[in-house]
């Protein structure tokens, strides 16, 4: 994904996200995204290129560094739980979607119950059957 596209479709696809916001707690050059106040997806330039730094589990974290050469351990984070992904790479918008989506459902799962916006195992089963719609798949479980 291109160094202009990267940031922009984390962004829209963070906003289609019940409950998300946009804040900017440590500056204008910071695009911090929470749900119920918990931090799921920072935004910054890093020497001049665009990332976005999202939590992911440990498993998962590291899988996608040994298979991306774009998704590098998060910056200014814990370095188990949160990843980095950098423009100009194998990165497709489905998988940023997926990242996203996946970071924000960490985040909700984390959440008492009477403050989750969405049922975290409902919402994910709902997001593969609206993804496959939308790469004109078959929709599991159908």
């Amino acid at each position: 994904m291109r160094r202009d596209e990267l940031q922009q479709r984390a962004a829209a696809r963070a906003d289609e996200l019940p409950g998300a916001e946009l804040t900017h707690p440590f500056g204008e050059e910071w695009d911090v995204y929470k749900v119920r106040d918990k931090v799921f997806m920072l935004q910054t330039a890093l020497s001049g290129d665009p990332i976005v730094v999202l939590k992911s589990s440990p498993a998962d974290s590291e899988a996608l560094r040994s298979d991306h050469d774009d998704i590098t351990p998060g910056y200014h984070m814990n370095k188990r739980h949160w990843i980095t992904l950098h423009p100009d790479g194998g990165l497709d918008a489905g998988l940023v979607d997926e990242l996203v989506t996946e970071s924000y459902l960490l985040v909700v799962q984390g959440l008492p119950r009477a403050r989750r916006p969405v049922d975290p195992d409902v919402f994910a089963k709902q997001q593969v059957r609206v993804d496959a719609l939308r790469q004109g798949g078959a929709v599991p479980g159908s």
